[in-house]
């Protein structure tokens, strides 16, 4: 993308409790900690004190299947947590406040869990790595929120950007995938209409602006892992979506130190602002 190449936000998601299905915005306030009311929750296994992650499908099948949707808007100015709906898959619906939510989740998901808003100190999530099946390796354990404030349940940063170009690239390579938004859970999509291949490889240490005032400064690509492979909602599970589509694209991971299979990038909030679809995208350095 160049300064003079138009680009605009497609539509913007949160993801109130980490791992579960999100909510599509139409707009969206942006603070120094990310898309407001983003990652506000996680369960926690209370045997191990990890943060439960769908990257552990192994351990936590059905987490794809539970969704999570605001109740009531949230403020940053607000001491209270955001108020939420969680759906689970047999359609039952919950409320995050509710005296035995604990209780009815740890039933369903057949371990005792905990619906925590703050992240356990040090807090580390369980990875799944398709390509060490049945090897002593084939589960690490990964450290939460590297370049996020403490104590939040983000992976690494607090906002993740995509673009239609880096979708259309993946479906070309693989034409028989399902290439989704909800398959990669950014929280802007970005329409980059006119551009091909993985733009975003080039966005990496640059600033860029996004409606009147929401400047951000890319930091790293986003390395995949088998999450955007698994089944969710309506979407088959599909190996595919790696190793013909995320694959195709390893670009220099900075935090890492090496090139990883990344699709989208990660991005830190130098100016907060409330965005909304339709609103142009330019890169200012």
């Amino acid at each position: 993308m160049t300064n003079n190449t138009p680009a605009t936000i497609a539509t913007l998601w949160r993801y109130p409790v980490k791992s579960m299905m999100g909510e599509e915005l139409n707009g969206a306030e942006i603070t120094k900690g990310g898309l407001l009311g983003d990652r506000a929750y996680a369960l926690v296994d209370a045997e191990t004190g990890k943060v439960i992650s769908a990257k552990n499908p192994k351990k936590w099948p059905n987490i794809f299947f539970f969704r999570a949707a605001s109740i009531t808007p949230n403020s940053q100015d607000s001491l209270q947590p955001l108020s939420l709906w969680i759906t689970l898959p047999d359609g039952t619906v919950l409320r995050s406040d509710q005296s035995d939510i604990n209780e009815k989740l740890s039933q369903f998901l057949g371990n005792k869990v905990v619906l925590q808003t703050q992240s356990p100190k040090d807090a580390k999530l369980e990875q799944f790595w398709p390509e060490f099946e049945g090897e002593a390796n084939e589960v690490s354990n990964e450290a939460v929120a590297g370049d996020a404030p403490k104590g939040t349940f983000f992976d690494y940063a607090a906002l993740h950007l995509l673009t239609t170009s880096s979708i259309e690239a993946m479906q070309h390579h693989y034409p028989e995938g399902r290439f989704e938004v909800r398959r990669f859970r950014p929280n802007i999509m970005i329409d980059t209409t006119g551009l091909t291949g993985f733009v975003e490889n080039d966005w990496v240490g640059k600033t860029i602006k996004l409606g009147n005032s929401l400047r951000l400064q890319v930091t790293d690509p986003c390395p995949r892992c088998v999450m955007p492979t698994l089944a969710q909602g309506d979407l088959p599970q599909d190996n595919g979506i790696f190793k013909n589509g995320i694959a195709k694209n390893k670009p220099m991971v900075p935090f890492a130190g090496k090139e990883l299979p990344s699709v989208g990038v990660y991005a830190r909030v130098l100016s907060p602002g409330w965005v909304k679809r339709g609103d142009m995208v330019s890169i200012e350095s």
